[in-house]
């Protein structure tokens, strides 16, 4: 009988999911896994072509893929405010971009439709959009506003004010506009997996619960030992890490409700079921 596989597992290789590679490597549980390092849209393009087991996915692509997979409870990589890492730069006030090119950062699917959402929902203004590579500074050259997520998004924050850029985090925009958290990514298990292998399913969940707890006391040594490889210091790297939020209660559902519910109206997803999203139950 052939020995069983370790559980293909993805990660964010982005900072905002460092605190949880933290608390794996420190818990010991990488041993246990076949760890995939890579950005969030190819980490949940794999999930979805069943090149892993268990990862991390875009809000988006769930909803779009949500009959093959199941959410691990209590785990996701969100806001409940401003989120830092999830931006609009402009370079012209919001309200004035009608008509005008907006680049589309080629990184991001939940921020992108999140962005889309936000300009011709709540700003009232139809751009011209394009895909882009997550480049600011050539994206700004060709276009008025910008979308970039991740590590570039974070270090826009500190060279906006320089430039005269202005920065809308869309994680503090979708809290003012509906009072309920963003969810930009949750862990997803797809579900042939689940029900041939639940233990391991169930092992994983619990290793990267272990792993938020163990982070989240940690903070300030995962950002020192950061520090010494980015440009941020380790006070905003610190800062960065305490805004995120990694958990998926209640309030995180609703907003993923929330958010299912306008990207359906606008024909970008499936209509979620009524009692979804569906979560693995070990």
């Amino acid at each position: 009988m052939p020995a069983l596989q370790r559980p293909r597992v993805g990660h964010i290789q982005f900072l905002n999911c460092l605190p949880l590679y933290w608390g794996l490597m420190r818990s010991g549980a990488l041993i246990d896994v076949d760890l995939h390092k890579d950005s969030p849209e190819r980490l949940s393009a794999a999930l979805v072509a069943g090149d892993l087991d268990v990862g991390p996915i875009t809000l988006v692509e769930y909803l779009r893929n949500a009959a093959d997979l199941l959410l691990l409870p209590d785990i996701a990589v969100g806001s409940d405010g401003p989120v830092l890492s999830v931006n609009l730069v402009s370079t012209v006030p919001l309200s004035s971009l009608s008509g005008r090119r907006v680049a589309l950062g080629a990184t991001s699917r939940t921020g992108v439709m999140l962005a889309q959402m936000y300009l011709e929902s709540k700003v009232g203004v139809t751009p011209t959009y394009f895909q882009s590579p997550p480049d600011l500074a050539r994206m700004l050259d060709e276009a008025d506003a910008a979308v970039i997520i991740g590590d570039v998004a974070l270090r826009a924050l500190h060279d906006a004010p320089q430039h005269g850029w202005t920065v809308t985090d869309l994680g503090q925009a979708w809290r003012d506009w509906t009072g309920l958290p963003m969810v930009f990514a949750a862990w997803g298990v797809r579900r042939s997996f689940a029900e041939a292998h639940p233990g391991l399913v169930k092992d994983v969940h619990q290793a990267f619960l272990r792993s938020k707890d163990l982070c989240l006391t940690e903070l300030d040594e995962v950002a020192e030992a950061a520090a010494r490889w980015e440009t941020l210091s380790a006070a905003a790297l610190a800062h960065y890490f305490r805004v995120l939020d990694f958990s998926l209660g209640d309030r995180q559902v609703e907003g993923i409700r929330e958010f299912a519910r306008r990207a359906a109206e606008r024909g970008a997803v499936p209509a979620l079921p009524l009692g979804g999203p569906e979560f693995f139950v070990g």
